[in-house]
């Protein structure tokens, strides 16, 4: 990987939907070679998939929340079944400490969350902190600030 990956990188994480020929001319790359550095860095896994950012709360689902879980060991094989299929959980990390899980949940109201919190504790002790605001919303590393002479 070098300085043009990065760049290009960086371009795809701020708006995947840049043209091809615009990203071209950012990185004084032709198109085709352009395309070439894209499908490569996909091929290779450093560029996973191309999502929409939407806004929840206009979407219906204004309470956003971080739950944290005490699962079990033994129970992952049944949790992460679960935890997959439920359409509310947008994110659910393995993590150190107490609790074993951060799960990042929208729901439409308290009351649902609350619903989905008694489903959830049937695994363990669970820990619930709802947002009020966010500061800072989702971003991509800074790779472009990545000195390539550590490597």
């Amino acid at each position: 990987m070098d300085i043009i990956d990065l760049k290009l990188i960086s371009l795809l994480q701020k708006n995947a939907r840049v043209p091809l020929k615009q990203l071209a001319e950012q990185v004084f790359l032709s198109s085709p070679a352009t395309a070439a550095r894209i499908e490569r860095l996909e091929k290779e896994g450093i560029i996973t998939g191309y999502t929409a950012r939407v806004n929840h709360k206009k979407l219906g689902f204004p309470i956003i929340a971080f739950i944290n879980l005490e699962v079990q060991p033994v129970q992952k094989p049944e949790f992460y079944p679960f935890i997959s299929s439920h359409p509310n959980v947008l994110e659910c990390n393995c993590v150190t400490g107490h609790y074993s899980m951060l799960i990042k949940v929208a729901f439409e109201t308290t009351e649902a969350l609350d619903g989905f919190i008694g489903k959830l504790q049937t695994f363990g002790s669970t820990e619930t902190q709802i947002v009020f605001s966010t500061a800072l919303e989702h971003r991509g590393v800074d790779v472009e600030n990545i000195n390539l002479s550590e490597e």
